[in-house]
This record gives structure tokens, sequence and C-alpha cells, in this order.
């Protein structure tokens, strides 16, 4: 099997929009709690806590989105080198766990979205029922 050196190459701009997604979900959730947090000192309503507690599970599923989006990048990268160095079977392996890391990357990233859209279906639930 061969495997060029521009093949793992081709992850970058895929890899790296899909981390800047990852950033800037992370900073809206991130606005999001501090929000919350502000209501909940004044209010102390236990559906806020619910709310920052759901929120806080899917800041942590974006560490690992993000986690393991750099590591395909890192493994990405690493795999070119094993490649220019002709070290041609290591750098096949590499990219393969570098591809598995991204697919774990995206395969949270749709748990995370699952999540989201589970809590805003409660939202419009609730909006339903009062009209």
């Amino acid at each position: 099997m061969n495997l060029s050196i521009e093949t793992p190459a081709l992850l970058f701009s895929a890899t790296s929009l899909i981390l800047l997604a990852y950033t800037n979900r992370f900073l809206t959730i991130a606005q999001i709690v501090r929000s919350l947090k502000k209501n909940y000192d004044q209010d102390h309503n236990k559906s806020i806590l619910i709310e920052i507690k759901n929120l806080n599970k899917r800041i942590t599923l974006i560490r690992y989105m993000q986690l393991f989006g750099v590591l395909c990048l890192f493994l990405s990268v690493f795999a070119m080198f094993l490649l220019f160095l002709n070290y041609e079977t290591i750098g096949i392996y590499v990219f393969g766990v570098s591809l598995l890391s991204l697919l774990i990357s995206l395969g949270i990233s749709f748990w995370e979205v699952s999540i989201s859209v589970n809590a805003l279906r409660v939202h419009l639930k609730d909006l339903m029922e009062e009209n």
C-alpha cells in the first residue's frame, strides 16, 4: 500500500475548520454559563442550575472533541514526517490512527449536538404548553 506525503496534508484544512467550530461552540456555551450563573446567584432557581449542569456536560464533551481533533492534526503531521523519512508502513498506521481520532471527535460532536437539540426541545415544549 502506498501513501503519499500529500494525503495526510488533506486533513489540515478540514481539521482546522472543525477545531474553529468547536472553539466557537465552547465560547458561546461559556458565555451562556456565565450569564446563567449570574441569574442563579440572584434567583437560586433550580431549573437554571439544571441547565448549567447540562451546559457543563456539553463543555466537557467539547473539550474531548477538541482533544481528539488536535490529536488528529498532530498525528497527520507526524505521519507526514514519517513518510518524509521513508518510514512508509509506520506512517500509514499513524495516519490511520489520525483518521480514527477524527472519527472519535466527530462522534463526540454528534453526541454534544444531540444533547443541545434535546435541551432546545424541552424549552420549546414549555412554550407549546403555554399557548
